[in-house]
């Protein structure tokens, strides 16, 4: 098995980064990380990714002009390491779309909410003021538009009488956890691809809770 080069970009703590760094360390993974790369030096999850024995590094947003600059070096460091996929795991950058485009069905993200529920910021705190009886997270592909783009998986968190921003917080992040290696890990396999707009899969695929797709129309 031909295992799908990848890059993890972190702007923080990389919990994310870190679920799917274990993931991808255990046999037969059909994507191997082989770099992560933050636009914050001072991001804790360079060297968490460093003890695990991955190469990490940081291009500072702060030291280019304006956006164009530093995504020319986040490209080309890309290149350099021969990356195929890459994974936006708390990556806190918005991304043009030349760069989304140089890229394209080629990058994911995960997002805290239901999309296309709450796009943005302050997820949790929108959800809970809206009232509604789940909150989530989505593993998406990445296009120009904020937090859209063909959706991968989806994980459902029930709220809770009595949740605050930070037990939901903790429930659902608890869920993009498990949610982001399974998605990483049909999409890199080829057996979740992009038709059109669509993420449609081969038949057959399972997942963690034993549900399985039959054949879909391409």
């Amino acid at each position: 098995m031909t295992r799908r080069r990848t890059a993890i970009l972190i702007s923080g703590r990389g919990s994310n980064m870190e679920s799917l760094l274990k993931a991808a360390a255990a046999p037969g993974f059909p994507a191997e990380i082989v770099g992560v790369v933050s636009n914050r030096p001072e991001a804790a999850g360079i060297e968490r990714a460093r003890s695990l024995g991955i190469h990490a590094e940081a291009i500072d947003h702060r030291a280019f002009g304006g956006r164009a600059g530093f995504e020319a070096a986040l490209d080309a460091r890309l290149r350099d390491l021969g990356v195929e996929l890459v994974c936006l795991a708390g990556f806190m950058r918005l991304l043009t779309a030349p760069f989304v485009e140089a890229w394209r069905d080629r990058a994911i993200n995960i997002h805290p909410s239901l999309l296309p529920a709450f796009p943005g910021l302050d997820t949790h705190a929108r959800a809970l003021a809206e009232g509604v009886r789940f909150a989530g997270c989505t593993v998406h592909v990445l296009r120009p538009a904020m937090d859209s783009g063909p959706i991968i998986a989806q994980a459902a968190v029930p709220i809770l009488p009595g949740d605050d921003e930070a037990s939901l917080s903790a429930r659902v992040l608890a869920a993009e956890h498990r949610l982001y290696p399974m998605a990483l890990s049909l999409f890199a396999s080829g057996a979740a691809r992009v038709v059109g707009e669509r993420v449609v899969f081969d038949a057959g695929v399972r997942f963690a809770d034993g549900a399985t797709f039959g054949p879909q129309p391409a």
